[in-house]
């Protein structure tokens, strides 16, 4: 199975017009807000001497973050100007980063046997892949682990919807950040809260732990306090 065009298009010609400022994209937060706290729910269960996988790295500020807790970081992601946006952000090579789709069962494999069992983290692709490729993204997770990595994945609930339909009816319309998204056809939380973990199963995964949370994004309600978004994380294993 491949991707679709449709999909990888959108993808490239958002990142093509994304500046490398950080926080330019909407989910671009520090990782003071994302990555560590899930670093936090992931570490008690996770081999932190294993490398680390970034799945959908985008512009590569979460992996730079995990690159100085693990011994090896890759961020990769479907998009190759994302790719080029993570290098540019990182001239000192702290972490590497490469083009895959996760559709690419072979290429997947591929590199599960140059890396080895590998700790995972993703954060909100599922939600807003389509729906036939939902299950081989999970499945892209459970072939990485192998026997001894850990997963931590965690995806916008269908309550996100409600909120980013209330930020896009704002005063003036949707803020710039979130017009961006739509403008290029992607669909954020767009899979049903049951769908997440039944693919995860689905997949040959294990739910180690899970809970609710939210996702800070890069734009502001029009009283200038923080949009986040609601979401539920999961810790898994190879089943």
């Amino acid at each position: 199975m491949s991707v679709s065009e449709r999909y990888r298009q959108a993808w490239e010609s958002y990142w093509r017009e994304t500046s490398d400022a950080p926080g330019d994209a909407i989910w671009d937060a520090d990782p003071s807000l994302s990555a560590a706290p899930h670093l936090d729910l992931l570490a008690p269960h996770a081999d932190t001497s294993l490398p680390i996988v970034d799945l959908g790295c985008g512009n590569g500020t979460q992996t730079r973050y995990l690159a100085a807790r693990f011994g090896r970081a890759l961020g990769v992601d479907l998009s190759q100007a994302a790719v080029e946006h993570a290098r540019r952000a990182d001239p000192a090579g702290a972490a590497e980063y490469r083009r895959l789709s996760l559709t690419d069962a072979a290429a997947v494999a591929d590199l599960a046997r140059r890396l080895g069992d590998a700790n995972v983290y993703m954060r909100a692709v599922i939600h807003q892949s389509d729906a036939a490729d939902r299950r081989p993204v999970a499945e892209a997770v459970a072939t990485l682990l192998g026997r001894r990595g850990r997963g931590f994945v965690v995806e916008l609930t269908a309550r996100s919807k409600a909120v980013l339909g209330e930020l896009a009816a704002s005063p003036g319309g949707p803020p710039p950040k979130l017009r961006r998204v739509f403008d290029h056809g992607l669909r954020p939380a767009d899979a049903a809260d049951k769908e997440v973990p039944e693919v995860l199963a689905e997949a040959g995964l294990e739910i180690l732990a899970d809970g609710p949370t939210a996702l800070a994004q890069t734009e502001q309600w029009p009283d200038g306090s923080r949009v986040e978004l609601p979401a539920r994380w999961f810790v898994v294993s190879r089943a």
